[in-house]
């Protein structure tokens, strides 16, 4: 069984999240929980999401159903 990389680098990741704007310190886990790839995590000594892994699908659901708009998905140009 091979493990996604971990993501090293919060700057170079495709998910990025607005900690001013994220509310996973209140409780809320949408981005990580409608991640089909399990990539999103909560850190809980900052209160808010992180991509954890680096891999992702470029799909959206984390950004299109945050519910505060902290979410973004940087698509690469060739993908878009």
């Amino acid at each position: 069984m091979q493990i996604a990389p971990i993501a090293l680098h919060p700057a170079a990741v495709p998910v990025t999240v607005d900690a001013d704007k994220c509310i996973a310190h209140k409780g809320c886990t949408v981005c990580v929980d409608v991640c089909p790839l399990d990539v999103l995590a909560i850190d809980l000594s900052k209160g808010t999401a992180y991509m954890k892994f680096d891999e992702c699908w470029y799909c959206m659901p984390c950004e299109k159903d945050c519910p505060t708009g902290a979410v973004h998905v940087d698509i690469p140009y060739l993908l878009r």
